[in-house]
């Protein structure tokens, strides 16, 4: 199975800043998780409010948790709101239901990782990541 090296991750993590800054985009803040849910690398950019480690990796944790992409959690939020807020409180906040979690795999299909992007709307910061994930010549399910 393929994986996601530091290489590839700092690659994600500067074509998604990269990406947001050549859209005028807030400044964004991105991590790089395994398939194991482990930390890759992270990077705030620059201007990035603080607290955003905690964003960034709660919405790459929640991908791989449930095996969908963070849009597809926040709908499932809509519909099961308690539910939802029972991950966030078993995971102790590594769960983040809102769109900018895209799942990563590799050319097999099967998922290897994922990348959380924060720091402005939803829909910019989930295009950010996919990006990114581009970029490192894999695929991504948004």
């Amino acid at each position: 199975m393929t994986t996601i090296s530091r290489e590839s991750a700092r690659t994600i993590i500067a074509q998604a800043l990269a990406t947001g800054t050549d859209a005028g985009m807030k400044p964004l803040s991105v991590a790089v998780v395994d398939a194991g849910g482990n930390l890759i690398a992270f990077e705030r950019g620059d201007g990035a409010p603080g607290g955003r480690f905690e964003l960034a990796d709660g919405k790459a944790n929640a991908c791989i948790m449930m095996g969908i992409p963070t849009s597809a959690i926040m709908a499932r939020a809509e519909q099961q709101p308690y539910f939802v807020n029972a991950l966030s409180v078993a995971y102790k906040g590594r769960f983040v239901p809102v769109t900018g979690g895209v799942l990563v795999t590799d050319n097999n299909g099967d998922i290897i990782g994922a990348v959380g992007v924060t720091g402005d709307i939803s829909d910019n910061d989930a295009a950010a990541a996919i990006a990114g994930i581009k970029a490192a010549g894999f695929n991504s399910i948004a």
